[in-house]
């Protein structure tokens, strides 16, 4: 659902090199394909890996300002994690003979070895999430990237560390997963936190979403690390719900405003609502979707994900829901300053048209399914309710 979003919101914002923009999106379409389809976790490695070359080339060949800069440092972080899931991947294979994910379920290692592979895997999916003092990769990239590549950014590639998650490290290293859990939460929390106040300081619109876009992945890993089948299914919903509300706040930031103004940055924006009455009403839309409000999918997947912490580490829970307050104030206030606050700038005024026919059904499509899977949540919960009791069952 996804990629064709990414080649239709891209329609005005790539005119040149077209071709090699769609090969580059097409390829990551199939290696990520690949990546959540395969049962072998050398496999999942490679894939893992794979689409690291399409998204340097996506970043440094369509980004804006900074792109050469944003790609390396893409790059080089996600590659030095992977090294360290590469080097656990080569030690279960040298215990147990064999990288099939259903012969590392059904097989077990030790205490001591379970940790050190904890580590090794935990790196590669912290860094992908990512977490707080390995995050900075994300933002840059993000800013930097063209409205494609910030699309699948935020709703699939980050996705691959909650997959790793619920596919490696809670299956396989169960006992290392539980007994490092109250690290990870803290880490989890802090990085809730820090985000939350970076975000009500920076003046870059998609910088702004990028920051709560690590907020929210820092609640649905902690959600993850639970241990309780209401925990692990909120990090997925919460999961499915940032892949649908992140693309489409970021269509409206790096495309619907930047086409029309050419600028990102916030104090330029004043009294959209005047001009743009469609825009800001779904804008606000998705902002009640991001600070996680009733009706919406990410309501659903947030009190799941806390309610899981809570059950585990009351203390911590109470710390990482401070995120229901933050998200609201953060986005309420994005929405505030770029919709109403003042009347509206009269440099911009001729250039500022109301959403396209295109824009709208790009915006209305994300906004209908945030909605409907906000109502009705069990369409995805009774899908997922065997895998995750079965999954629980393995501990």
């Amino acid at each position: 659902m996804i990629f064709p979003i990414v080649i239709i919101s891209s329609w005005n914002s790539i005119t040149v090199n077209i071709k090699s923009y769609l090969v580059i999106i097409l390829l990551l379409e199939c290696l990520l394909l690949g990546a959540f389809l395969v049962i072998d976790v050398l496999l999942f490695y490679i894939f893992f890996e794979a689409i690291l070359p399409p998204l340097f080339l996506l970043l440094g060949l369509f980004g804006s300002g900074g792109k050469v800069r944003a790609s390396f440092y893409l790059f080089l972080y996600t590659l030095f994690g992977s090294l360290f899931l590469l080097l656990a991947i080569l030690a279960m294979s040298s215990i147990i003979g064999t990288t099939d994910f259903e012969v590392l379920w059904k097989s077990s290692f030790d205490y001591y070895t379970q940790i050190i592979l904890f580590c090794g895997v935990f790196l590669a999916i912290s860094i992908k999430t990512p977490l707080y003092f390995v995050h900075t990769w994300l933002l840059k990239a993000h800013t930097e990237a063209p409205l494609g590549g910030s699309i699948i950014l935020a709703a699939i590639v980050l996705k691959l560390g909650l997959y790793g998650i619920i596919r490696i490290i809670l299956p396989i290293l169960p006992e290392a997963s539980m007994s490092l859990r109250s690290a990870v939460f803290v880490i989890g929390v802090i990085t809730i936190i820090y985000a939350s106040f970076s975000t009500l300081r920076t003046t870059d619109v998609k910088e702004i979403i990028a920051y709560s876009s690590v907020s929210h992945a820092a609640v649905y890993l902690i959600g993850g690390f639970s241990n309780t089948i209401q925990g692990i299914e909120g990090s997925i919903l919460l999961g499915i719900a940032h892949g649908l509300v992140s693309p489409a706040l970021f269509i409206i930031a790096g495309g619907v405003l930047y086409e029309r103004s050419g600028t990102r940055f916030i104090y330029y924006y004043r009294g959209i609502a005047q001009i743009m009455p469609l825009c800001s009403l779904l804008f606000f839309i998705l902002c009640l979707g991001n600070c996680g409000a009733p009706l919406t999918l990410n309501f659903v997947g947030e009190f799941l994900s806390l309610y899981g912490v809570f059950e585990k580490l009351p203390l911590l829970g109470v710390l990482a829901s401070s995120s229901i307050v933050f998200s609201a104030a953060y986005t309420i206030y994005l929405f505030n300053r770029i919709s109403f606050g003042g009347s509206f700038s009269l440099f911009f005024q001729e250039n500022f048209i109301d959403l396209t026919k295109r824009e709208f059904f790009i915006l209305l499509t994300l906004v209908f399914f945030t909605i409907l899977f906000g109502i009705y949540p069990n369409f995805i919960l009774d899908g997922i309710h065997m895998s995750v009791s079965a999954l629980i069952m393995a501990f």
